[in-house]
């Protein structure tokens, strides 16, 4: 199958980079070709009085009123399927209502449920938007003062939906790699600083480095547009600059939107990453190699010792009932790739190698929906964690872990949820998935590395399939082209191989921790110990499967 990468917790026999989501191929045994100073007081007077004047100053629709409802309604209230018959998209639809009624009361804002939901505490379920991050006192107070003017709208716009900015996810990793290190608390060149939002938005001697809702007064998207030979360029040619256009596009797009950026939340200065790989253990490297073998033998023992303790557990998501099956997979060795005379056989699968692979835990089916859905829908997850009188606050380091950006559409599409592997997330997105288990349950989880993945498929086997050479058995151990309608099946109900996993071969793909490298097996010599090729670039990565 070629659905896009469900993935396994630490287990994510096909090598390729990521696929297309629409293609899938009837070779089901070989790889697919698969393819982001003043005063501080009177400073911070003067962003209280601009933020006054903000509720004084008439609201432009086009620039303040627009942009929140395209980012921040429209994925639930637009043309096709509102939710509660609402469309927010025009202007009839807008004085129309919902089906419970009138959502505007020209010049009543407190009688206007779209302004009122807004400013509900952020644990009531009647809070809008119900998804991600509520609005920020200056998006809801443009609603607020756009009503009570009346709720103009210009004759005959239709609103078109555009992407939500997540300050976390978008914003704040380009401050604090490309901002940050120069304009933080004791070091505020230009007396700016960016690490905090109270003065990021404060005016100073040049004016706000940001102004919500508007990008000429800022100074902060107006230095980092100029020309790349311009001597005010932010960053500075030297230290980063100028940005790469998807980054301006998240700053434009951010600051548009009314600039959101979490209360209390502080940047960090984070150090540009120079593209090289970290040196396993860092300082270690320069050790001498007495010293290094001694380390190595001590791991060696400590996991001779530790690994007839390992044994099958269970898991579970806390507060959800949500359960998933972990399996110990034995330490050993194994020759990695395909021969070069298999049918079938593409370039990227040899030569074929030694690996030497320590003892790991690795799930028993792939990751279904019911796990994922509560990691990429919050609200699901607190809805689930209310009935079953679970306590919110139990979550406090899992809710620090950054979710994806809600789907736009409904990503099964139709083939079923329930005991469903989940697909069409990034490998980032997996990864994240891990760090927000890790968080939930308190034991580690990753990505495998793809020499775990195929160690782990094969079992101890040195045929084509983990279950013999024979194709013909295929229909009893994997979902594939001929066999699954074109579709995906429920996880587990195919044959395991001889550890107890199944699903290794067809159904989804499943990504692992590598950059894929096309030629990467050409460069091992002799035999080569838990191998695993560091991500240099974003993409591409291994997906297996």
């Amino acid at each position: 199958m070629g659905w896009q990468a469900a993935n396994r917790l630490l287990r994510l026999a096909k090598r390729n980079p990521p696929i297309d989501i629409d293609s899938h191929s009837t070779d089901i045994t070989r790889p697919l070709e698969m393819q982001t100073k003043v005063n501080r007081l009177l400073l911070w007077g003067a962003a209280l009085a601009w933020l006054g004047g903000l509720a004084k100053a008439e609201v432009s629709f086009e620039k303040q009123v627009q942009p929140v409802l395209a980012s921040a309604c429209l994925s639930c209230h637009g043309e096709k399927k509102p939710k509660g018959e609402l469309q927010l998209h025009t202007h009839t639809g807008l004085l129309e209502g919902s089906e419970y009624g009138k959502v505007v009361v020209p010049g009543k804002p407190k009688k206007s449920s779209l302004y009122t939901t807004t400013v509900l505490p952020s644990d009531d379920d009647e809070i809008m938007p119900p998804k991600g991050e509520p609005l920020t006192a200056d998006q809801a107070n443009v609603l607020k003062e756009w009503i009570a003017a009346g709720a103009k709208w210009p004759e005959g716009l239709v609103i078109q939906q555009v992407r939500r900015i997540d300050f976390v996810k978008d914003i704040k990793p380009i401050l604090e790699v490309s901002c940050v290190s120069c304009h933080r608390e004791e070091h505020d060149k230009g007396d700016l600083r960016l690490d905090e939002r109270q003065y990021a938005f404060e005016a100073g001697e040049y004016g706000a480095a940001v102004v919500p809702f508007d990008l000429e007064k800022g100074t902060l998207y107006q230095t980092v547009t100029l020309p790349a030979d311009h001597d005010d360029l932010m960053p500075p040619s030297n230290k980063g600059g100028p940005l790469p256009k998807e980054q301006l596009d998240l700053l434009r797009d951010w600051i548009v939107q009314g600039a959101a950026w979490p209360e209390g939340l502080k940047l960090e200065q984070v150090r540009r990453d120079t593209g090289k790989q970290p040196e396993a253990g860092g300082s270690l490297a320069a050790a001498p190699k007495g010293v290094v073998d001694i380390r190595n033998k001590a791991i060696e023992k400590l996991i001779e010792q530790l690994e007839p303790t390992m044994k099958p557990y269970g898991g579970e998501i806390p507060g959800t009932g949500v359960k998933f099956e972990m399996l110990p997979i034995p330490s050993g060795e194994f020759v990695m790739g395909s021969p070069a005379k298999e049918t079938g056989r593409k370039e990227t699968e040899g030569p074929q190698h030694k690996v030497r692979i320590a003892p790991f835990w690795m799930a028993k089916t792939e990751t279904t929906w019911n796990a994922y859905t509560l990691f990429i829908y919050e609200e699901e997850e607190k809805m689930v964690m209310k009935i079953r009188a679970y306590k919110p606050e139990l979550n406090a380091v899992s809710d620090a872990v950054a979710r994806p950006t809600t789907p736009y559409v409904e990503m099964s599409f139709g083939m079923g949820t329930e005991g469903f592997p989940a697909i069409s997330m990034t490998q980032h997105a997996a990864n994240t998935y891990c760090k927000w288990l890790t968080a939930k349950t308190g034991h580690y989880y990753r990505l495998p590395t793809e020499a775990e993945w195929e160690y782990a498929c094969r079992a101890g086997t040195t045929t084509m399939y983990s279950f013999g050479d024979d194709p013909a058995l295929i229909d009893e151990y994997a979902w594939h082209d001929g066999n699954s309608d074109s579709k995906y099946q429920k996880v587990g109900t195919k044959k395991s191989n001889a550890w107890g996993l199944h699903d290794m071969h067809g159904n989804v793909s499943e990504w692992t921790l590598d950059q894929f490298v096309p030629d990467i097996y050409a460069t091992f010599k002799d035999t080569v110990s838990n191998p695993f090729e560091y991500g240099k670039s974003l993409y591409p990565r291994v997906a297996r499967g």
